[in-house]
């Protein structure tokens, strides 16, 4: 672990890959082993080629059940034996037993302020609740949705007037901070998880 490199990162993504992309340019002491798709068309793709990472794509809709996914996703993370598997906008509901699978080596970015607002559209219930402050956290994966152990928050003031996508927007200049950073502490041992 440490500075070697030896500490091996596979991350999941769905779409445009930018929290992918503040992984890639924060160059962190990890082995970007492969970045997984479940969508031919994410962008996130196309970052990971020209970083040079391995990529692939494993397609839900070939899959009759969302276990039969799973079974198939974790054989292909697995081929790359990392220590911690990361998901970066990867869009999909995961079944306990992969969940389970990757306990304490699994990890999301949410944007709120957990336990505030899991699942989805987060910013428009953050601004109608009246809430002064959103922003973002990274938790590590567990089978309840968004509710595992939080590693890191970052805090964003919601303004007057702001609608969920220009919230949005700030709370992401968020995430690329924050993510990097908690992977950075989790790869030289500063964070560990702990049952």
């Amino acid at each position: 672990m440490g500075n070697d490199k030896d500490f091996g990162v596979v991350v999941l993504i769905s779409g445009s890959g930018s929290n992918l992309q503040a992984i890639i340019d924060a160059r962190l002491p990890i082995s970007l082993r492969a970045v997984i798709s479940n969508k031919a068309n994410a962008y996130g793709l196309e970052r990971a080629r020209q970083a040079g990472i391995p990529t692939e794509v494993i397609d839900h809709r070939d899959y009759a059940s969302r276990a039969d996914f799973d079974a198939v996703l974790q054989q292909h993370i697995d081929h790359y034996q990392p220590e911690l598997v990361v998901l970066a906008g990867f869009m999909r509901i995961l079944t306990d037993g992969l969940v389970e699978h990757y306990r304490g080596r699994m990890i999301n970015i949410h944007p709120s302020l957990l336990p505030k607002y899991r699942g989805t559209n987060t910013h428009a219930r953050a601004i109608e609740a009246g809430d002064a402050v959103a922003g973002c956290s990274v938790h590590w994966v567990t089978p309840e949705l968004d509710a595992g152990p939080v590693l890191l928050q970052a805090e964003v003031p919601i303004h007057p007037g702001d609608s969920a996508d220009t919230l949005a927007a700030r709370v992401l200049e968020q995430e690329h901070k924050i993510y990097p950073e908690a992977i950075r502490r989790i790869a030289s041992g500063e964070i560990r998880w702990q049952q």
